[in-house]
């Protein structure tokens, strides 16, 4: 899930600074020099590359090092350092494809840029193994969150656009769950099932850093609602539900991972062994005591026992930097990596003691379905993923350009 005040934001997985993907910003000043201009937040994004610098000598995916370090030096203008860290990190081949990255869009008339995209083809080709599930008439939604509930036997749907839950049989029956306009609910996004009592939680956030983590039960009737009472700007993004009732959930502005208790309302965070670059994706294994947490450059595992933490080994030719929705399957993580230039679907088999990945399986990759695709629900061994959310095409809140909204479709491929 993601973060959607920006415009532009590479497949919305960047670093934990927005200003990533972003157009740059030059002073007046600079403008009006000519001389070489530098954006607006060019210390910011050199801290940024300072932070990965020095996480990378211990870092098990040198890749995902490697491909958005050379987001922000693409960022900063400086070409000459961006092409040598994307054939680094393509000579690795682990499936990075900067070809679908508006970052680099300004990239692509280089010979040299287009010789990198053609081996990334070479070793990872398209796979197309998904379908069409379900559409939606409706097509102003810009969805998020999607979650089953196999007791009513429906699908729901978060939209940032509208600010509502939509629900949907399998056969493409649609409906409002929680209506546009009621309940003052901001643009929805993760969405999970309460273990307990099938109710509904999600979470909520606007592009001026407000969120709200809102309970509502089958009916859709708003049971609660909570927020951290501080002056920080707050993202909240993708959670999970444990069978005793806590929320566990990733907030991305403020790079943290939060436990939260429904008896107190406290949220509290979780102490991670490094720095986080806008944490997303999370999961939560059957057995309710290994989590997994996604950012910009992997996935880290928590013991949630004791709270260790680490990076889980992606294994070579192989990255799980960048998952947006993120799935236990089995022993598997599915994941929906947006954030490594062109989105793809993947299975990655964990080791028994969930530290490494096994196998990586690739789902689907540079399909129809794989157009932005953002999350995704598990129904019995079937994986349903939003294909094409048009959060490209919303920067405030606002509806960019209605010409290009076409109905939402929801894919589905079965899962190894």
């Amino acid at each position: 899930m993601c973060t959607f005040s920006k415009i532009l934001c590479p497949f919305f997985l960047a670093l934990q600074i927005a200003f990533l993907c972003a157009v740059p910003v030059f002073s007046q000043e600079e403008e009006m020099r000519g001389a070489p201009a530098e954006p607006a937040d060019a210390q910011e994004t050199r801290a940024q590359i300072a932070l990965l610098e020095k996480l990378q000598p211990n870092f098990p995916d040198r890749g995902a090092i490697l491909y958005n370090l050379a987001a922000l030096h693409q960022h900063l203008g400086e070409t000459l350092e961006v092409t040598e860290l994307l054939k680094q990190c393509i000579a690795l081949g682990e499936g990075f494809d900067p070809s679908g990255d508006p970052a680099f869009a300004g990239l692509r008339t280089s010979h040299e840029f287009t010789e990198l995209v053609e081996k990334v083809h070479r070793d990872f080709p398209a796979e197309a193994h998904a379908r069409l599930a379900l559409i939606t008439e409706e097509k102003n939604l810009v969805p998020e969150g999607l979650a089953w509930d196999p007791n009513r036997k429906v699908f729901y749907l978060g939209s940032l656009a509208q600010k509502k839950l939509v629900q949907s049989t399998p056969d493409s029956h649609v409906s409002d769950f929680v209506p546009a306009n009621r309940d003052h609910l901001l643009p929805v996004l993760g969405i999970r099932l309460d273990p307990r009592d099938a109710s509904i939680w999600a979470n909520t956030e606007d592009d001026l850093g407000k969120a709200e983590l809102v309970h509502y039960d089958q009916n859709g009737n708003l049971l609660d609602r909570s927020y951290l009472n501080d002056s920080v700007k707050h993202g909240f993004n993708d959670l999970i539900v444990r069978k005793s009732g806590e929320i566990i959930l990733t907030d991305s502005l403020n790079n943290q991972v939060y436990r939260f208790d429904p008896a107190s309302k406290s949220f509290a965070p979780l102490k991670i062994h490094r720095d986080l670059f806008y944490p997303n994706g999370i999961a939560l294994s059957s057995d309710d005591k290994l989590l997994f947490v996604a950012d910009a450059i992997g996935i880290i595992r928590i013991d949630l026992d004791n709270l260790t933490t680490r990076d889980v080994n992606s294994g070579p030719h192989s990255t799980l930097a960048g998952a947006d929705g993120l799935y236990w399957y089995n022993g598997s993580l599915i994941a929906i990596q947006n954030g490594i230039g062109s989105p793809r679907i993947a299975a990655f088999k964990l080791s028994n003691d969930g530290t490494r990945v096994a196998r990586t399986t690739i789902l689907e990759n540079r399909s129809s379905f794989t157009s932005l695709p953002t999350t995704g629900a598990i129904r019995g061994s079937d994986f349903y993923f939003i294909s094409n959310s048009h959060i490209d095409n919303l920067n405030g809140g606002k509806i960019l350009d209605v010409t290009q909204l076409e109905p939402v479709r929801i894919a589905v491929v079965h899962l190894p």
